[in-house]
C-alpha cells in the first residue's frame, strides 16, 4: 500500500512531465509561426510604436534604447543635455516582433520608411538630438539584404521629390534595453494628446506619388481643416469618433495631410496630428495641434463663427437674448422645419413644438429626443433649470413648468440656433 507522501510525488512527477511535454510542443509551435525581430528608430517611439502594433502580423512591439555606448539606458539620462549631441547616446528604438507568414520584411520596412522622414540627421521636427536618429538594428542577413534593396528604391523616390539623402544607420542588433513601464503603450494611457507626423509623403510602389488636392475652395470664406497622419493615429481616430461623427455645422470640415497644404497660408506647425485649423479666405486664423475634446473644439469654434457678438455670451457665458431681438422675429414664424445647434448644426427642436408664449423668446414644449440635457441653474439668486446642447455644451436657455395644457416651456435663445426647413432636410 502506497503512502500519501509517495501518491503525492508520483503526482508531481506526472505533472512535471505533462508541462515539459507542453513546452517541448509550445518551442515547435515557436519555431513554425516564422516570427523575427528587427529594431527601428525613427524619432518618439511613442506613436512609433502605436504604428507597428497597428500593422496586422506584428506580434509585439515594445519601446526601448539601443546602440548607445557609455550611457545609462534610461529616459532621464539620454535626454540629459550633455547627451542631446552625443554620438554614443542611445537612441529612442522600438523592437519589433512579427510574423513574416503574415507580413513581410519589406512590408514592414516599407511602413517604418513612410512613417518618418529617413533624410534628417539626428531629428524629427522639433525632436533634435542623437536620440531621434533615424536606424535600422537588422537580426538577420536576409533582413539587412531588404533593408539595402528598400533604401535604395525608397532614395530614388524622395530624390524625385526634391528630398536630401537618406541617414538611416543600419547595423546588427548588438543589444536593446526595454524602456521605462509608463513608456509601453504610452498613447493609450494617456488619450488626449497628438501623434507626431514627420512623414515625407513619399510612398512606394503606385504610392510613389504625392497626392496634390484641389484647395482652390478654401481660399473663400471660413472652413476647419483637421491634419491627419500618414498613417495610424489613435489621437485622429478618437477625434473623428468624438467629435467629427456628430458635427453638422455649416463651415466646411475637410481632411488634409501636412503635405496637402497647398495655396495656404498656414502659421501653425503641421507635424502634431490632429492639428485643427481654422481658416479664412485660405489663411490660418487660429490653430490647435493636438486632440481637442468636443468641448474645446466647440469653444474654438464659438469664437472662429461668432466672435465677439451676443451669440457667443449666450452660448458660453450663459447670456440671455434680448426680448424680440432680431432673431426672434426672424424665427417665430418660420415654415415647418427644424432648428439647429449653431455650432454643430445637430437638431434641437422642432417647429411641431413651437408655440407663442407672448414672451418674446422662442418657445417649445420639447427639445428633439437626445438633443439636450438640464442641470440646475442658481445665478441671480433664481432656481432655474439650464437647458445646454449635448454635442457642443452650448447654453440655450431654461425650461419652466408653465407651458400649454400642463406641458413644460423650453424658452430658448434664438441667437444660437439656426433654421433648416424641412424640406432641405430629406
Amino acid at each position: 500500500m502506497f503512502s500519501m507522501k509517495k501518491i503525492t510525488l508520483s503526482l508531481c512527477i506526472c505533472i512535471a512531465s505533462f508541462f515539459a511535454g507542453l513546452l517541448a510542443a509550445s518551442n515547435i509551435s515557436e519555431a513554425t509561426i516564422h516570427s523575427e525581430k528587427i529594431i527601428l528608430g525613427s524619432g518618439c517611439f511613442w506613436g512609433a510604436e502605436k504604428g507597428y502594433e497597428s500593422l496586422p502580423g506584428v506580434i509585439d512591439a515594445v519601446s526601448g534604447y539601443a546602440d548607445g555606448k557609455g550611457v545609462r539606458a534610461s529616459y532621464r539620462e539620454i535626454t540629459k543635455l550633455k547627451n542631446k549631441f552625443n554620438v554614443n547616446n542611445h537612441a529612442e528604438v522600438v523592437e519589433v516582433t512579427y510574423n513574416k507568414n503574415l507580413i513581410s520584411t519589406e512590408e514592414l520596412l516599407m511602413h517604418y520608411f513612410e512613417s518618418h522622414d529617413p533624410t534628417q540627421l539626428n531629428r524629427q521636427g522639433n525632436d533634435i538630438g542623437t536620440q531621434y536618429r533615424s536606424i535600422i538594428l537588422y537580426s538577420t542577413q536576409e533582413q539587412k539584404q531588404v533593408i539595402e534593396s528598400l533604401m535604395q528604391t525608397y532614395q530614388t523616390l524622395l530624390s524625385a521629390a526634391g528630398y536630401g539623402s537618406i541617414v538611416t544607420s543600419v547595423k546588427p542588433i548588438e543589444n536593446f534595453y526595454k524602456a521605462e513601464k509608463y513608456h509601453q503603450d504610452y498613447i493609450a494611457k494617456n488619450p488626449n494628446g497628438y501623434c507626431p507626423d514627420h512623414s515625407t509623403g513619399v510612398r512606394f510602389d503606385k504610392r510613389n506619388t504625392l497626392e496634390i488636392l484641389d484647395n482652390s475652395k478654401l481660399l473663400s470664406g471660413k472652413h476647419i481643416i483637421v491634419i491627419e497622419a500618414e498613417g495610424y493615429c489613435p489621437y485622429c481616430e478618437k477625434f473623428k469618433a468624438e467629435v467629427v461623427k456628430n458635427y453638422f455645422g455649416n463651415i466646411p470640415l475637410v481632411f488634409r495631410l501636412a503635405s496637402q497644404l497647398q495655396d495656404l497660408e498656414i502659421k501653425s506647425p503641421t507635424w502634431a496630428t490632429p492639428t485643427i485649423l481654422f481658416i479664412e479666405d485660405g489663411e490660418e486664423v487660429v490653430g490647435y495641434q493636438g486632440y481637442l475634446s468636443p468641448k474645446e473644439f466647440y469653444q474654438a469654434l464659438g469664437y472662429f463663427k461668432l466672435g465677439d457678438s451676443e451669440a457667443y455670451k449666450v452660448a458660453f457665458q450663459q447670456g440671455t437674448d434680448a426680448r424680440f431681438c432680431k432673431e426672434y422675429e426672424i424665427f417665430k414664424n418660420t415654415p415647418d422645419g427644424i432648428f439647429v445647434d449653431k455650432l454643430s448644426g445637430a437638431p434641437l427642436f422642432d417647429t411641431k413644438d413651437r408655440f407663442n408664449s407672448s414672451t418674446g423668446w422662442l418657445s417649445f414644449t420639447a427639445p428633439i429626443k437626445g438633443s439636450v440635457y438640464t442641470k440646475p441653474d442658481n445665478s441671480y439668486g433664481m432656481r432655474r433649470t439650464e437647458i445646454r446642447s449635448v454635442t457642443s455644451d452650448i447654453h440655450l436657455g431654461h425650461v419652466f413648468p408653465d407651458g400649454p395644457n400642463g406641458m413644460p416651456r423650453y424658452c430658448i435663445n434664438a441667437t444660437v440656433l439656426e433654421f433648416r426647413p424641412r424640406e432641405d432636410l430629406s
